[in-house]
């Protein structure tokens, strides 16, 4: 079987392999029993490439590593690992902000079409993907002859609980004196706040228009620390001025897939049960008994959400709620 290369998510090289690429070794495991490999491109990556040896399934682990790369864009990634793409059957990356911008334009390089979002492996060359903002599931297969191209759902995918321990070959590629630069790193701007991230985060609680302005988002956010959970936002909430455009979740938001999902005022219109359909459990609270997002939710509470966080505060402060 033709091998696979999963290119990594961008990250720093001391910080831990990140869920994202761990998600995307899962279904390339799923593909079948072909040499898989990681790539990676970036800064200081020593520390990095050595952590890989604790993935079951990897077998060789590449590294561009400069420090002109210590923030790759797009078309730098792309233009980077192109010739090495080409010796393979798969290439995978994850379905991140950071994978759908490097996979089209690694794709239109190759001269070869792509997957986007793959939902679940079906046969070495068949996979499933939404379409119709997820209402809608279809199967794609990709032509023999031509080498499979594909981002990775990550919110379809669990974090593989198999390790191993085996040493694993690190071979660095030759980074050229010339990169592409037609798109360059400008500045990074970080949330301050100590919650977990959004896009990983195990508990999620979240806030619709109902909240009534950015003030009483601030009720919102402490249960969130209570709870130690990250914050999300509907599009309407972000819409309103509630909340900033990297809280929202749904279709044109971020799709999540937490333990517990919490939707306080939340309306539940299919552009955000698209970002939350894969969470493992959703408790809805709200004042209209016909609100959509009951017809999704494993726990459903009918009333004021300006009476129930306050219920839910002094619960958790006097521990009766775990």
């Amino acid at each position: 079987m033709d091998r696979m290369l999963v290119i990594a998510e961008a990250q720093d090289g001391g910080a831990p392999i990140s869920e994202a690429t761990q998600k995307t070794l899962a279904a390339a495991r799923k593909i079948g029993s072909g040499g898989l490999d990681l790539l990676f491109v970036g800064a200081g990556l020593d520390s990095l490439s050595e952590k890989a040896g604790s993935l079951a399934g990897v077998e060789r682990v590449f590294v561009f590593d400069d420090p002109r790369l210590a923030h790759p864009t797009a078309t730098m990634v792309a233009g980077l690992v192109s010739e090495t793409a080409r010796s393979y059957g798969h290439v995978l990356m994850p379905g991140t902000s950071f994978g759908r911008d490097v996979l089209p334009r690694l794709a239109g390089l190759l001269k070869v079409p792509m997957v986007s979002d793959v939902l679940e492996v079906l046969e070495a060359r068949v996979f499933k993907r939404g379409i119709y903002a997820g209402n809608v599931h279809t199967v794609v297969r990709v032509p023999d002859g031509i080498p499979v191209l594909l981002t990775v759902r990550l919110a379809s995918w669990r974090v593989p609980e198999e390790r191993s321990n085996n040493a694993i070959p690190v071979e660095r590629r030759p980074v050229p004196a010339h990169l592409d630069e037609s798109a360059r790193f400008l500045e990074l701007a970080v949330d301050s706040t100590v919650r977990p991230d959004l896009q990983s985060a195990r508990r999620v609680v979240s806030g619709g228009r109902a909240l009534g302005s950015r003030e009483n988002f601030a009720l919102l956010e402490k249960l969130a620390d209570r709870l130690n959970a990250a914050v999300g936002a509907s599009r309407a909430a972000v819409d309103a001025g509630y909340a900033s455009n990297d809280l929202q979740v749904g279709q044109t938001g971020k799709i999540i897939a937490p333990e517990l999902y919490m939707a306080f005022g939340i309306s539940g219109a299919i552009q955000h049960v698209t970002g939350i359909r894969d969470a493992r459990t959703i408790v809805a609270v709200n004042k209209d008994p016909e609100a959509p997002i009951f017809k999704i939710a494993d726990f459903g509470l009918v009333g004021d959400l300006f009476e129930v966080i306050p219920e839910l505060l002094k619960a958790i402060g006097q521990g009766t709620l775990q």
